[in-house]
């Protein structure tokens, strides 16, 4: 029983990249001046013809080797190895105000509007 080692699937690699790259078949079909059933016919063909694979890249803005060549396994690497996450947890949000100080900052405008408010009742009581 023989197992096959090396997955050269050429459309579902189309697919891929077109995925990674968010990308949808009506957009690549556009683009490419054919309908979006032809971009899934493609997709689902394990051999795309060069001159087709060639256009096919250029719209997807990598190379036709690219796309030959492309393994998922290595992007998954490519981003576990240049991703750095230094925080201990992933909820941790920058918080760009120092809430002292706005607090500080409404005191003192409550303070203001307190004392606009004694003045005016002042004001009031000195009339009479």
């Amino acid at each position: 029983m023989q197992t096959k080692t090396k997955n050269n699937h050429i459309g579902r690699k189309i697919s891929r990249i077109r995925e990674l790259r968010g990308m949808k078949q009506e957009t690549l079909a556009e683009q490419l001046g054919i309908s979006q059933q032809a971009i899934s016919n493609i997709e689902n063909s394990e051999k795309v013809d060069d001159a087709k694979l060639e256009e096919i890249a250029s719209v997807l803005g990598v190379t036709k080797e690219g796309i030959e060549n492309f393994s998922e396994e290595a992007v998954f690497n490519i981003i576990n190895n240049t991703f750095k996450d230094n925080s201990s947890n992933n909820n941790n949000y920058l918080c760009t105000i120092n809430p002292i100080e706005k607090i500080i900052e409404l005191y003192e405008r409550l303070v203001q509007a307190e004392k606009e408010k004694v003045a005016s009742l002042e004001k009031q009581l000195n009339k009479d």
